[in-house]
């Protein structure tokens, strides 16, 4: 039976990081601090029936409802429009994110077709961590039938980690399948 990342989190990757590093207090080591899931609704941002597929998929990907990111201004060469709807995004911390980081790395990455790890080039520099998915059928809650268009979605990851190999570290030992640092 494999332990959930909470657990993993304090038994094994706690004392790693405190080693690698040199921490003197435990509270210097990083944590995770929440998981933000965003899709941007693009052409389908007219239209009433998609935007609710979107909501439903991302409710039932997350467990939680999304939020509709609204255009702040209006760009005419995108035929976007003030206040109309652009995205949509959810917010993951304490035990939500614990379990849909879990899912991550054990059932949702492995999915993937042809999958050697995701790249270790997209932290910004301040610890954070951010990828796509290209498509949402690699999600276990996804159904088949429901799709009427494949579209993916950008997952951050937000630490404490003060600087990119922290973070780096942190993931790996959670369990987030990242190739090596170059």
């Amino acid at each position: 039976m494999r332990k959930d990342v909470k657990q993993v989190y304090k038994e094994k990757a706690v004392p790693a990081l405190m080693n690698t590093f040199k921490y003197k207090n435990i509270e210097q080591v990083p944590k995770l601090v929440k998981i933000s899931i965003n899709r941007g609704l693009g052409e389908n941002a007219r239209n009433t029936k998609e935007l609710q597929a979107n909501l439903k998929e991302i409710a039932s990907i997350t467990g939680q409802r999304p939020i509709v990111n609204k255009a702040k201004k209006s760009i005419a060469g995108f035929k976007i429009r003030d206040g109309m709807n652009v995205g949509a995004s959810v917010t993951l911390r304490k035990a939500k994110m614990y379990s849909f980081i879990e899912r991550l790395v054990h059932i949702i990455l492995p999915r993937i077709r042809d999958f050697r790890g995701i790249s270790a080039e997209s932290f910004d520099g301040r610890g954070n961590y951010t990828f796509g998915v290209k498509d949402q059928l690699i999600f276990p809650e996804i159904s088949y039938d429901d799709v009427e268009n494949l579209s993916g979605f950008d997952i951050s990851i937000v630490t404490t980690a003060r600087t990119d190999e922290e973070a780096y570290y942190l993931l790996k030992s959670l369990g987030l399948p990242l190739k090596p640092l170059s």
